[in-house]
């Protein structure tokens, strides 16, 4: 794997001080990343801490769970039940950002990439997003054949859920469409797979 360049490297997050408005995504054990940020900015950046935004969910298919930033008496916050209206919503929040707009997120690889997806549609640099991947590493895998992408993989082997062909989830990773590429295992003779095995857990 540490050979493979297209393979996100991430960093742990760290509060960007000199940002004017602070938007945190976050999903599961990422709270505890933005939870140190925020405490970050609450300490060395008293004015743009009450302009941050906190956008959270617990985890796929998870019930609303109590808010975990609740203590710091954070003015926005708002937790969901999906990362699909968390998405809708971080959109909406982007297309009305400034200049000097800081993005941080932290959760699952499959989570990560499709916030940065986002983020690179509103021309964001990589000196105003962060992200730390906490929690599963799920992937997310585009199948070259059809173009649908299957979310949470955990195997080697998966079936693609657009066109039912069995993929090899391979570790060239693509920002562009924010997951991994998944190509046909079977091609040569069709129903003979390898051995399946669980190895993004």
């Amino acid at each position: 794997m540490s050979g493979v360049k297209s393979k996100p490297v991430y960093a742990p997050l760290q509060a960007d001080v000199g940002g004017r408005f602070h938007v945190l995504l976050g999903m599961g054990e990422g709270s505890a990343c933005l939870l140190r940020v925020l405490r970050e900015l609450q300490t060395f950046a008293a004015p743009s801490w009450q302009h941050a935004e906190v956008l959270y969910v617990s985890a796929v298919g998870a019930e609303l769970a109590e808010n975990p930033f609740e203590a710091l008496g954070l003015k926005s916050v708002m937790l969901f039940r999906d990362s699909d209206a968390l998405l809708a919503r971080a959109r909406a929040v982007l297309e009305r950002s400034v200049m000097g707009t800081r993005v941080y997120v932290a959760g699952p690889e499959s989570f990560i990439g499709r916030m940065l997806q986002l983020a690179a549609t509103f021309n964001l640099n990589k000196d105003e997003i962060r992200a730390e991947h906490v929690g599963s590493a799920a992937r997310r895998v585009h199948c070259v054949h059809c173009r649908a992408s299957t979310e949470n993989v955990r195997t080697n082997i998966v079936r693609c859920c657009g066109c039912s062909r069995w993929l090899l989830v391979r570790d060239h990773y693509s920002r562009r469409l924010a997951a991994y590429m998944g190509v046909i295992v079977d091609a040569e003779a069709p129903g003979e797979l390898p051995p399946i095995r669980e190895i993004y857990s």
